[in-house]
């Protein structure tokens, strides 16, 4: 059986993470199944799903990182096509990926002590998210 929700988050811009943990919780929940997987996804290509600590030397560290390998000034091609300011929105999101996968058993997700699911902005600019929990299982 599949059981599909979609949830809206506001974001404030690059470097802002949101824990949607619970929401992807709740999800498993509502869909009364026992065992199987669920996805988070995030509709877009400038933000990302991924499980960290979600706590904040940790983001700040991931978002160091990600400043490292995708300066936010850089020089983009994507830059020069568009005329707009967001290609290391990009690089950042397709680093990272739109969704993770989680298996669930007994109703629970099996995610680690130190785990949780985040969404991480892109963008250079606020944005309101589409996040998509998909449940499959029995």
């Amino acid at each position: 059986m599949v059981h599909t929700e979609r949830h809206r988050l506001s974001t404030k811009g690059q470097g802002d993470a949101h824990d949607v943990t619970a929401v992807v919780a709740r999800g498993v929940n509502a869909s009364r199944q026992r065992a199987g997987i669920v996805t988070a996804f995030v509709v877009g290509s400038t933000a990302a799903i991924t499980t960290i600590e979600f706590e904040p030397g940790a983001i700040a560290d991931l978002n160091d990182v990600l400043e490292a390998q995708a300066p936010r000034h850089g020089e983009y091609a994507h830059h020069k096509r568009w005329g707009d300011d967001n290609g290391s929105s990009h690089v950042r999101a397709a680093l990272l990926g739109p969704s993770v996968t989680i298996p669930f058993v007994d109703g629970q997700l099996a995610l680690g002590t130190w785990q949780q699911i985040m969404l991480l902005e892109c963008d250079t600019r606020p944005r309101t998210r589409e996040l998509v929990v998909q449940v499959i299982g029995d």
